[in-house]
């Protein structure tokens, strides 16, 4: 398939669907992936007829899989243009943290009062350092976006899981913006760690402080690029 990447001349191949049932979601599926992990970049457009070839589906069915990721805000139809991946901007970013801040407090006293959801937050954690001394930057941030999943999944809530992997997957085009992974992410990996500690100890007041005080972090450093 010939998507192309701004910036090069080179395609992006697509790997063959998993499965044959429910191919909408198959496809729908192959690209988020892509999109997730920055082979296909925001700002790409995305050509019915070369995925439709490639993954050998149909027209239709890939206009499907297009209005599935439509519905997550991963692409985006520009009239008379086609359909592109969105590209986060200053707004999106100020969205994405203010649910955030929302939301996995939620999580956090769920660990601290059910006991729910500890050893998950450890295991991202030390997959975040192994990616770190691997000098992968791309999977310290899979591992980054994991640790916060697993603060929501730690509620117990199918609905509140379900909503937030749509955040987590705009948060992921947003991070995809930054020119340096290691600069973003890197920071974050010690703090992930104390968080940890701090949930483990019992201490939720100052794991929710040092929470807050990540989000806003966050949110600054993206905003700084994607802003200026």
């Amino acid at each position: 398939m010939e998507v192309s990447v701004p910036g090069s001349a080179m395609p992006v191949p697509l790997p063959p669907l998993a499965r044959r049932e429910s191919t909408a979601e198959a496809v729908a599926a192959v690209l988020r992936t892509q999109i997730a992990g920055g082979a296909i970049r925001p700002g790409t457009q995305l050509r019915e007829e070369h995925i439709a070839s490639a993954l050998e589906v149909s027209r239709n069915t890939v206009r499907e899989a297009f209005r599935l990721l439509s519905h997550e805000r991963l692409v985006e139809h520009a009239l008379h243009r086609g359909v592109f991946v969105r590209v986060s901007g200053p707004q999106e970013v100020r969205d994405i943290y203010r649910t955030r801040r929302f939301v996995e407090p939620l999580g956090m006293r769920a660990v601290v009062e059910q006991a729910a959801g500890l050893r998950e937050l450890a295991d991202a954690v030390a997959a975040g350092g192994a990616a770190a001394d691997a000098g992968d930057w791309d999977a310290v941030g899979t591992a980054d976006i994991d640790f916060h999943r697993g603060l929501v999944a730690a509620c117990g809530s199918v609905h509140l899981e379900a909503m937030f992997e749509g955040v987590l997957a705009e948060l992921r085009l947003a991070f995809l913006r930054l020119p340096d992974a290691q600069a973003l992410h890197q920071p974050f990996l010690l703090r992930n760690e104390g968080m940890v500690v701090l949930l483990e100890a019992g201490d939720l007041h100052t794991a929710l402080r040092e929470l807050d005080d990540y989000l806003h972090e966050a949110e600054a450093q993206l905003l700084a690029v994607i802003d200026a």
